[in-house]
């Protein structure tokens, strides 16, 4: 029976069951990652647009297991993905899918996907041993900005050519998509340059502390893969 019901007070939800975790920004993320509102999660698993807005909106709410998997199929993931269960391991363990198909992304959905913002991986060459470090990253004219310290792995890039890798793997689908970009690293120096990367930054370094030279990295190719399931 489909639950038409409004928002239920969390202390309502399921006892014993945990959000492990905050649920309700894991719902609202995968919500916005597949382009839909509330109205339409809440048609997709059969409830009311009220009771999708209390999820997002409490930490603690913790619903009962039939409830996640009611959400987890609208959200086209996995019930252990949305309640957080994989939380703390690696990005693809999750099975191959049965009929994949691996294409190559043209360099406009390479921006794109790129422009997405989040995390990447800067890879280079450090101490006579090649060194990968993810980072938080910006995207300003095209080219990809990253904040550091002066005695960081990224720092030692600058004046060198290095390679940028984002990507974004969906588990519960086995499907995904790669970007890579490749150019050398510059140290942003200038004041008035400095001023405005900081104002147009997506966000600031989540490792804290004193960041304040810029690395920018214009690409000098640019290339990517997805993988989708038939």
């Amino acid at each position: 029976m489909t639950d038409r019901t409004g928002p239920r007070h969390p202390a309502q939800d399921a006892p014993g069951t945990s959000s492990r975790g905050d649920l309700g920004r894991r719902i609202e993320r995968r919500r916005t990652e597949l382009g839909l509102s509330r109205a339409e999660v809440a048609f997709r698993a059969g409830m009311s647009e009220e009771y999708v807005a209390h999820l997002e909106g409490h930490s603690t709410a913790a619903p009962d297991a039939g409830t996640l998997l009611r959400l987890a199929g609208a959200l086209r993931t996995s019930a252990a993905e949305l309640g957080g269960g994989l939380t703390g391991l690696p990005a693809g363990i999750g099975r191959a899918a049965r009929d994949p198909r691996l294409s190559e992304l043209g360099e406009e959905e390479c921006r794109e996907l790129m422009s997405s913002h989040g995390v990447g991986r800067i890879a280079l060459s450090g101490d006579g041993a090649p060194v990968v470090v993810p980072v938080n990253y910006s995207v300003v004219d095209g080219a990809v900005v990253l904040r550091t310290r002066p005695d960081s792995v990224p720092a030692q890039g600058v004046g060198q050519e290095v390679a940028f890798e984002i990507d974004r793997v969906d588990d519960a689908l086995s499907q995904g998509w790669s970007v890579l970009v490749r150019g050398t690293a510059h140290a942003v120096t200038d004041p008035d340059e400095v001023s405005r990367l900081t104002a147009r930054a997506y966000s600031t370094p989540w490792a804290g502390g004193e960041r304040d030279l810029w690395v920018r990295i214009e690409p000098d190719t640019l290339t990517g893969r997805r993988i989708d399931v038939w």
